[in-house]
């Protein structure tokens, strides 16, 4: 659950990402700034097939189920909390999924573009 406190990158009230897959650093389903969080999950992505294959290759596998961990495995079209380095190296290798700004930190904006996450905004098709 987001608090008063955060904020998307507009400086809006930061929307929930996901809750079906549960997402987010507490699984809580926000892509919230927490202190000890040092993957930094707070950016908000609709994940593509490229990106998954990607993060696999990347020793990150987020296709495979994990019921110990209780994860479900992402499908392309799941929303998820993506640590930012990751997202910044998908960009670089030209596979970044489309990031949904309203459930996405301000925090990302120390690290990142205003016109960089403008360019990756999600439009409603994968």
């Amino acid at each position: 659950m987001t608090t008063p406190d955060d904020r998307n990158v507009f400086g809006d009230p930061l929307e929930p990402c996901s809750r079906d897959p549960e997402t987010g650093f507490l699984r809580d389903g926000c892509c919230r700034r927490i202190e000890g969080d040092h993957g930094r999950h707070e950016l908000c992505a609709v994940v593509t097939d490229a990106f998954l294959d990607f993060s696999l290759a990347q020793g990150n596998d987020l296709i495979t189920p994990q019921p110990e961990f209780e994860f479900p495995g992402l499908d392309p079209g799941d929303r998820w909390c993506l640590c930012l380095g990751r997202w910044l190296e998908a960009v670089e290798a030209d596979v970044a999924p489309p990031i949904i700004l309203e459930a996405t930190h301000e925090a990302v904006l120390r690290d990142v573009e205003p016109d960089l996450l403008r360019e990756h905004e999600y439009d409603g098709s994968i």
